[in-house]
């Protein structure tokens, strides 16, 4: 066994992480290494993890979830990272980006409609935000909204959707006015006349967790399905970020557990020089790094989620939390390769995956230079040059 330091998180977050981890364990990590090297979509997992709650962590009890918070969403999406990252990413972008957005959003009338499914895992849910030219800058986006009779008629294309070619529900976001105040938020149905998807990408890392274009044609959606008010998309999708960043970072948590799942076991039994390569006090810093860069990513992030759990985050430390767990991920798992040396170069060995994934959420979930500038223009207040 690694020793794990004990957080106190409360019998209720200590029970969705056993739950969780052996579901993960017994599940999920056997379909790993297919996952990535096939580029593969496990969707039959999606409905075996409603069964247990999964999709619907902070969702209301009255509206069918587990009326939970996002320490426990943090833990379930690190212990399905631990097991497969790509699993990990499209869990969250399932069950926080689409669900979670929906669940705090949505009229009855259209919870009543998409959340079952959702959170049952029969339905895949995705979010779409970002466009081949609007990233970072989200605001600047170009997919348009026209007014017409009985709704609006969309026009445009979505880039870099996670679970984009799977999706039956999607929440978008397209332009409806000028500026940040000319936003409206849409519940898109996959089957909807003029929807479709374009091209896939094929990425470095995060492999089977699918990520595609949107493209709309004349695109007609029913006044029915906007979420949220009118002209009102830039206070729903910023609303989100802070919980969508705590969730994620539950993945780069995820990564570094188990890059210390294969790294000690490794060092404890690998041989040079008459004895195991552990003994060697190089090696022993290694492992000590990579224990203490997991547990103040964790600690930090357990803090922020409690934090989002009583109201009380803020939007600096959201993206500190996540930019400290994903620099630490990629840290760690560097390192991870370095200890099993030629070993950790091939592809007989996770942690060149783990490698690859932990890349990831340094762009994700706004780049690390954005979390950066967010966080420095926080904490000096709006009165400082350049400040908006």
């Amino acid at each position: 066994m690694i020793a794990e330091m004990d957080f106190a998180l409360g019998e209720t977050a200590d029970m969705i992480r056993d739950t969780t981890q052996r579901f993960a364990t017994d599940r999920i990590a056997p379909l790993a290494a297919k996952v990535d090297a096939e580029d593969w979509f496990p969707q039959q997992l999606w409905p075996e993890m409603g069964a247990l709650g999964l999709h619907g962590i902070t969702v209301a009890e009255e509206d069918g979830g587990l009326g939970l918070g996002y320490l426990d969403h943090v833990i379930a999406c690190e212990e399905v990272s631990r097991a497969s990252a790509s699993v990990g990413l499209s869990y969250g972008a399932h069950s926080n980006l689409c669900v979670n957005q929906i669940a705090r959003w949505a009229n009855p009338e259209q919870k009543a409609k998409y959340l079952p499914k959702l959170i049952s895992g029969e339905h895949v849910g995705s979010l779409a935000m970002s466009e081949s030219g609007a990233g970072s800058d989200v605001v600047g986006m170009k997919l348009k909204a026209d007014k017409v009779q009985g709704g609006y008629v969309l026009n445009g294309t979505k880039f870099w959707i996670t679970n984009a070619a799977y999706a039956d529900t999607l929440v978008v976001y397209a332009k409806t006015g000028e500026g940040s105040r000319g936003i409206t938020t849409f519940l898109i149905e996959k089957d909807m006349p003029g929807f479709a998807i374009g091209q896939k990408i094929d990425k470095m890392g995060m492999r089977g967790s699918p990520t595609a274009e949107l493209v709309f044609t004349d695109c007609e959606v029913p006044e029915a399905n906007i979420m949220g008010p009118v002209n009102g998309g830039v206070g729903v999708l910023m609303s989100g970020l802070d919980y969508e960043r705590t969730v994620l970072a539950g993945i780069q948590l995820g990564i570094m557990q188990a890059c210390l799942d294969v790294v000690v076991p490794y060092v404890r039994e690998r041989q040079q020089f008459g004895k195991p390569i552990g003994a060697f006090q190089l090696m022993q810093g290694k492992i000590a790094d990579m224990y203490v860069a997991l547990n103040s990513a964790r600690a930090y992030v357990y803090a922020v989620a409690r934090s989002c759990d009583a109201g009380k985050t803020t939007r600096f430390d959201a993206a500190g939390a996540i930019l400290l767990a994903s620099e630490n991920a990629v840290r760690v798992a560097n390192e991870a390769v370095q200890a099993l040396g030629g070993a950790g170069y091939t592809k007989d060995w996770p942690v060149e995956r783990f490698y690859r994934d932990a890349k990831l959420l340094d762009i994700g979930a706004g780049t690390n230079e954005i979390r950066r500038m967010l966080i420095g223009r926080e904490l000096i207040g709006h009165d400082a040059p350049n400040a908006q």
